[in-house]
């Protein structure tokens, strides 16, 4: 398996690569406000996993600067998605709520719907 899975995560990185999206032009106030509104948000995700692209792609698209969490690299970032998310599925998003409760995300699809948000 991971002979497929190695050349295909690497074609995905280099296209993502190539025809990445670009970020919009804010001014740097406006940009301040928008990262300290996605300052409780921190992204689960894989470099190569094609859903977590399309995650990375939407978040550069909509000029959002959301912590990204390897738990490939990190082991306590995996520990913490199954432990308190539940699975190791990723996209996933964490979200800490006002109330300091966590929300956990997983559909790439729902994850870029709630990210639209940001953007207005």
């Amino acid at each position: 398996m991971f002979l497929i899975r190695w050349p295909i995560g690497r074609l995905i990185l280099l296209l993502n690569f190539v025809f990445s999206p670009r970020s919009p032009k804010r001014d740097i106030q406006l940009q301040k406000e928008v990262d300290a509104s996605t300052a409780h948000l921190s992204l689960y995700q894989l470099p190569a996993c094609p859903f977590c692209v399309k995650t990375r792609r939407a978040m550069k698209r909509f000029g959002l600067n959301i912590e990204l969490r390897n738990i490939n690299q990190n082991e306590t970032y995996r520990d913490e998605l199954i432990r308190e998310g539940g699975k190791r599925t990723v996209p996933c998003l964490k979200i800490i709520n006002e109330d300091q409760s966590v929300t956990w995300m997983y559909e790439s699809s729902d994850i870029i719907n709630y990210l639209e948000k940001f953007t207005r």
